[in-house]
């Protein structure tokens, strides 16, 4: 199989011929290829990433440490809490 022939097999693979100009054409097909490797380099670290964080078994604990909701009222003259009603 002749190199030719491969290129114009993967350019047709990309799309549709982009002007009747092969030059122009053969531009055109490098830059959807530039594109579809990006996309695929792309699509393989989010696979990696998917597969290598696939079970893990990360326990996060959460502590929550809460403050009495009341505050007794001092009696200024005793200095001892009191009930105030």
């Amino acid at each position: 199989m002749k190199p030719k022939t491969m290129w114009r097999w993967w350019a047709k693979a990309l799309g549709e011929k982009a002007s009747k100009c092969d030059k122009e054409s053969d531009t055109v097909a490098v830059i959807r290829t530039f594109i579809f490797t990006t996309y695929l380099i792309t699509n393989a670290f989010i696979c990696a990433g998917v597969i290598r964080h696939w079970n893990d078994e990360t326990k996060i604990l959460v502590e929550i440490h809460e403050s009495p909701s009341t505050v007794p009222l001092l009696n200024i003259k005793s200095g001892r809490p009191e009930d105030f009603e």
